[in-house]
């Protein structure tokens, strides 16, 4: 072939590891990856999930194992999901001191120091006995201020156990500020807040219920989450609310289906952008995988590598002690 200037080859920077490894774009460190654990009260050993093979609802002992295992690999975090053993309709353990995630907030500090991120879950879900984010109306339906009074609570007591960061998940109007405001107003100016901003009612999030024991009793929760549907119009106004009212950090969920919406988010706002790999897309590839059907080592990196590309800051991932040692 004849040509003035030489013909540009872009296979020549992929013709080996070494060369592959030096020109990528998209680079994951260990400090990107946030551990989701699940903490049950009153067990004395870790319970399996059945759904989401290789998680477990931990014990205290556990837990703590776990957390020193993430911190010792470089993972950035751990967000806490607690299990009481005895739940109501106001979901009273959720911002009881002595409620097991407070005490498993407590453990966990004990164990890690400031060597990893510590940050619990502030809603209701996994603490009512109806399985639902917020306080119920005599008809059923959430009551989004009465929430609010509780998640309010809820962040304060977890501040209060250790917590240096809080993540409201519930989706209620105007939840941010309500934090906010109450952490300022009990001394924790200093704690973050991850928001939930974009979270939609998603069939992604079937596995999590069982580690987390919340599906709802009646009902579901398509009056607060986002419709998978929607207008992207709505995510952004979501995350634009959420910063107004004080937000440090925000977060898509779940991540495989919604990058679009992840990549938006990236371009529109000016603080760290989260994403969680739920336990439907963690569940699918540990299936086919253990079914001979993919390669699993492959196909956990590269979804995690597609959600980094897509503009994630931060990604929860059920993988991040196993990808962050592999790193």
């Amino acid at each position: 072939m004849s040509a003035r200037f030489p013909v540009a080859r872009p296979r020549r920077l992929r013709r080996s590891p070494a060369l592959r490894r030096m020109v990528a774009g998209t680079r994951l460190h260990p400090a990107d990856l946030v551990l989701p654990v699940f903490v049950k009260e009153g067990i004395a050993e870790p319970q399996p999930v059945v759904s989401m093979p290789g998680v477990v609802q931990h014990s205290r002992d556990s837990l703590r194992k776990a957390a020193h295992e993430a911190a010792e690999a470089g993972v950035g975090g751990l967000i806490l999901f607690g299990i009481p053993a005895v739940k109501d309709a106001r979901g009273s353990a959720a911002d009881d001191p002595d409620g097991i995630l407070q005490v498993a907030l407590r453990d966990v500090n004990a164990e890690v120091g400031d060597a990893i991120v510590v940050m619990a879950d502030t809603c209701l879900d996994e603490f009512t006995d109806n399985g639902h984010c917020g306080i119920l109306t005599s008809s059923g339906d959430v009551d989004n201020d009465a929430t609010l009074e509780r998640y309010a609570s809820i962040a304060v007591a977890q501040a209060e156990a250790g917590s240096q960061m809080v993540a409201p998940s519930g989706m209620m109007d105007g939840q941010v500020g309500a934090i906010r405001a109450a952490l300022d107003g009990a001394g924790y100016g200093n704690i973050p807040i991850l928001a939930y901003s974009a979270k939609y009612a998603s069939a992604f999030f079937g596995p999590f219920r069982d580690a987390a024991e919340c599906a709802p009793q009646f009902g579901d929760r398509s009056t607060h989450q986002q419709d998978p549907a929607g207008p992207l119009e709505e995510a952004l106004r979501e995350v634009r609310l959420d910063l107004a009212e004080g937000a440090d950090a925000v977060m898509v969920k779940p991540a495989l289906a919604y990058l679009d919406i992840i990549a938006r988010f990236r371009a529109e706002v000016d603080v760290p952008v989260a994403a969680y790999q739920v336990s439907g897309e963690y569940a699918m590839i540990e299936a086919a995988a253990a079914n001979g059907w993919v390669d699993r080592e492959r196909m956990i990196m590269e979804s995690l590598v597609g959600i980094k590309r897509a503009g994630a800051d931060m990604i929860l991932t059920y993988w991040a002690t196993e990808v962050a040692r592999r790193l």
